[in-house]
């Protein structure tokens, strides 16, 4: 329908209608669970239009420009403020001076963390001199609001999405290619993600009453697999879409579980999320450049800030210092002979055990829960009645589902089948095997429960 519509009306309206189009898709998309935060999403966009004009206006004159900048992002992180972190903020402050400011019945609107980054991306991008603002406040709403990543990313920066508004080029090669990438994104989804979700769900519940250590660690296994097949996937349909639509989006996840670092983690998971980090708070805050002291502080702030994005809580806060903790040790002994000279299986051993401790910290309800559970995974704690013995649950279904989970996280199979890439039977097969993927994925969506993307909740 889009393309039928979009290119008889571009005939007489001119290319621009396009990008209406999808605007138009994209509001209705956000506006589907319900209308309330439109207003706000419309408001967010008009300011930093604004600010975009004033600062590209005003660039000679550095004062105006950046006070532009200021206000911008001031405004951006202050509705993420209010609607993220009032009343976890609300909550610290009674808690601390014995206080009794009352808490609001604050909703949080679909996408507040991608949509306020989005936002900063777009003026700081122009205050650099990286983009050029875009004259048409229709172009900037369709750029924070287009809704394969507006929900939960990949988080794409304007300087990067801005450029293709006008020059993208719809054609039958992306197509197909976007089919093809939404088609592995939903069975990542619901065929992986969504069966050792179940798993992961009943073992962290019965955590609270009753549970030995091998379950504990099977749940978090489970986790691990869980959380990377569910947003690899829906970065895979986002991507998908977007190849549709003829953007090229960047790619979110390189196999992040082989890493043989935490450093080498970051670079491979979320990797739209640690470029922004990067780019917009890293680099300004000095990076690497000011002496060691400078360098592990700028890390634990940036690594304070990726956790507390992720929520409101504690728990979020302390799985962010623990990634920073690790990228300072690193740093510290990366040049260390002995360090240099471990085998690259220890290393990728390690760093797994490391990201496996933290996604207890991520999966937790909250720092009790989370630490109960490192407890019960360590041994130091154990129930007079268990509810589940492992046994129970490590069945032949759970095991083959893990095997699976493990072979295809890690890049063995597209390693084996990309040289075959220009073979005209392989691409044969290819399709065949996309369409019963496709036709599993609907029987697995027909046979289960509503069952959000884990990142829907950012």
């Amino acid at each position: 329908m889009y393309f039928l519509l979009g290119n008889l009306l571009s005939k007489f309206l001119g290319k621009s209608i396009k990008n209406y189009i999808l605007l138009f898709l994209s509001l209705f998309f956000y506006a589907w669970p319900g209308i309330k935060f439109i207003p706000l999403l419309l408001i967010s966009v008009f300011i930093n239009y604004l600010c975009g004009i004033v600062i590209d206006t005003f660039k000679n004159k550095s004062t105006l420009s950046k006070g532009a900048l200021l206000i911008g992002v001031f405004f951006n992180l202050l509705i993420l403020f209010y609607y993220k972190y009032y009343n976890f903020s609300t909550s610290i402050i009674n808690n601390i001076f014995s206080t009794n400011f009352s808490l609001k019945d604050i909703a949080l609107p679909l996408g507040i963390s991608f949509i306020t980054f989005q936002g900063i991306s777009y003026i700081v991008d122009i205050y650099r001199g990286d983009a050029s603002p875009k004259q048409n406040p229709l172009e900037v709403a369709l750029y924070i609001t287009f809704f394969p990543k507006v929900v939960s990313g990949p988080i794409i920066k304007y300087k990067d999405f801005g450029s293709q508004l006008k020059n993208r080029r719809e054609s039958l090669s992306q197509f197909s290619y976007g089919i093809e990438r939404i088609i592995i994104g939903l069975a990542k989804k619901v065929i992986i993600s969504d069966i050792l979700g179940e798993i992961t769900d009943k073992i962290f519940t019965l955590s609270k009453t009753g549970i030995d250590t091998p379950t504990a660690w099977i749940g978090i296994i489970c986790y691990t697999l869980q959380i990377y097949f569910d947003f690899s996937g829906y970065t895979d349909t986002a991507i998908g879409l977007g190849n549709i639509f003829g953007f090229n989006f960047m790619e979110n996840f390189n196999y992040p579980y082989i890493s043989k670092s935490i450093t080498e983690f970051w670079r491979r998971w979320h990797i739209s999320l640690s470029t922004w980090f990067k780019e917009y708070l890293y680099i300004p805050l000095g990076g690497n450049r000011k002496g060691k002291l400078r360098t592990y502080l700028n890390l634990l702030i940036v690594f304070f800030s990726t956790g507390i994005w992720h929520g409101a809580s504690f728990n979020y806060i302390v799985w962010g210092l623990w990634h920073g903790l690790f990228m300072i040790i690193e740093r510290a002994i990366t040049k260390k002979d002995w360090y240099i000279k471990l085998p690259n299986f220890i290393k990728v051993t390690c760093t797994l055990f490391i990201v496996m401790i933290g996604w207890v910290f991520f999966r937790a309800d909250g720092l009790r829960d989370a630490l109960n559970y490192l407890s019960i995974m360590f041994g130091l704690k154990s129930f007079d009645f268990i509810t589940f013995n492992f046994r129970y649950l490590l069945t032949f279904k759970l095991i083959a589902w893990i095997i699976f989970g493990v072979i295809f996280s890690t890049p063995f199979i597209y390693n084996k089948l990309k040289k075959h890439k220009n073979n005209i039977g392989f691409e044969f097969a290819k399709t065949i095997i996309l369409g019963i993927l496709f036709i599993i994925s609907v029987i697995f969506i027909v046979n289960s429960t509503y069952s959000p993307f884990i990142y829907f909740q950012f």
